[in-house]
């Protein structure tokens, strides 16, 4: 067993298409705080799938959005992916199948657009960034419980995560922050207001779960029991990968139990978003939540992270 050990927690378990973003960032270039680091807005394609609700691959549809590259280390990249600004909704409909009463009631917001990872952090660019100097702690460039470079890390806590997003903005110039919760879900579900970004279902084809069980109507599948390389999946209709399953995501906010209650600025469990692993479908779906201790280390979370160019 590793140092870092295994803590469970029982708990754990619209807007416009990618295109829309505003125009004036096509090929708009960002000057940080050190005027010879560039960002250089580039465009990329993917295709993203649609399901029914037996899990059946109802279309491939080709998309196209922007994104920029900061480099890490000298060979180290970190993709940086466009959300579009939009009204953001955080609930699920009563009728939605093993909805929760903590994401009720209907909960509408504005988000602005921003830039979020492509990916959840890699190993090997948590390794990058934790050999930059220290700001308020220290980092273990290798702390997963399931190794490999191109796998999420996990095993970290949320305020290791907030070291890790200080060393890269105090190295890039720009601020580098966790998503709040309203800005996951925008960027989760990309448009969609279904139980999945997928559609009404999810199989294990597309994403990394306890796929013995099943959602709706479609067949069980392969339970991996362990996180995969990120990129394994097809990604969403933003051309962000994983967002459902591998490893939950540390979000910046404060957990509470429902949207009833004004958000809470202070306390010290976090909210965590997208499932993983070691999760059934229920708690994929793009409106599930949950919160972990903010100092707690679990081998099923990890993290992604957003800015703003401005």
């Amino acid at each position: 067993m590793k140092r870092r050990r295994f803590i469970q927690s029982a708990g754990l378990g619209s807007i416009a298409l990618a295109l829309s973003i505003q125009d004036e960032l096509t090929y708009a270039k960002f000057f940080k705080q050190n005027p010879l680091a560039l960002v250089d807005i580039q465009l990329f394609e993917y295709e993203f799938p649609r399901l029914n609700k037996n899990g059946q691959l109802i279309g491939l549809k080709k998309l196209r959005n922007k994104y920029f590259l900061e480099e890490l280390s000298a060979d180290q990249p970190l993709e940086m992916v466009a959300v579009s600004s939009g009204k953001s909704w955080r609930d699920s409909p009563r009728s939605e199948h093993l909805t929760r009463a903590s994401v009720r009631p209907r909960h509408a917001g504005t988000v602005t657009a921003f830039f979020i990872s492509k990916y959840p952090i890699t190993q090997l660019q948590w390794a990058a960034v934790a050999a930059l100097p220290k700001v308020k702690q220290e980092l273990d460039p290798f702390p997963a419980h399931f190794q490999g470079p191109r796998r999420p890390v996990e095993s970290i806590s949320w305020l290791e995560a907030v070291e890790f997003c200080m060393r890269l903005s105090h190295k890039t110039g720009r601020t580098y922050q966790l998503p709040r919760e309203a800005q996951w879900e925008q960027a989760c579900r990309a448009g969609t207001r279904t139980p999945f970004n997928t559609g009404a279902t999810l199989t294990s084809e597309w994403a990394d779960y306890v796929s013995t069980y099943a959602y709706a109507g479609e067949t069980t599948g392969n339970y991996r029991r362990q996180t995969q390389a990120v990129g394994s999946f097809a990604p969403n209709a933003f051309g962000l990968h994983d967002m459902h399953g591998n490893v939950w995501e540390w979000c910046a906010d404060c957990w509470q139990p429902n949207y009833r209650r004004p958000s809470l600025t202070e306390g010290t469990v976090r909210a965590i978003r997208g499932g993983g692993w070691l999760d059934p479908p229920e708690r994929l779906r793009s409106a599930s939540r949950s919160g972990y201790d903010q100092h707690g280390l679990n081998r099923t979370i990890g993290f992604r992270v957003m800015t703003v160019l401005s």
